[in-house]
């Protein structure tokens, strides 16, 4: 039989589990502003942006998240003639695939 809560607890989960904030021991604004960056930075674009860049993506034979994340990181758009940067993006997909328990 479950317990009946006390009269003054909220309800919510229980805070043995608690480890503290996200952001650790590092200073909260930081924390804050960079979430909201990234999540500025990864907003949804339009509909036509998007399919865009996943034509443009495939044709170069990248992901949608690899092509975004130069366009984010860099300011440019990749085209066929970046063969050495793509070549950079795609050996930089093979060692995040490593995996050093195999």
């Amino acid at each position: 039989m479950a317990r009946r809560p006390r009269r003054s607890h909220n309800g919510g989960p229980p805070l043995d589990d608690y480890d503290g904030p996200p952001w650790g021991k590092g200073d909260a604004y930081i924390f804050l502003a960079w979430q909201a960056a990234h999540a500025k930075a990864w907003k949804a674009p339009s509909r036509d942006v998007m399919l865009m860049r996943l034509d443009r993506a495939e044709r170069l034979g990248l992901t949608y998240e690899e092509y975004t994340l130069e366009i984010l990181e860099r300011g440019r758009h990749l085209g066929e003639d970046d063969t050495e940067r793509i070549a950079e993006i795609r050996c930089a997909r093979k060692r995040r695939r490593f995996s050093h328990f195999s």
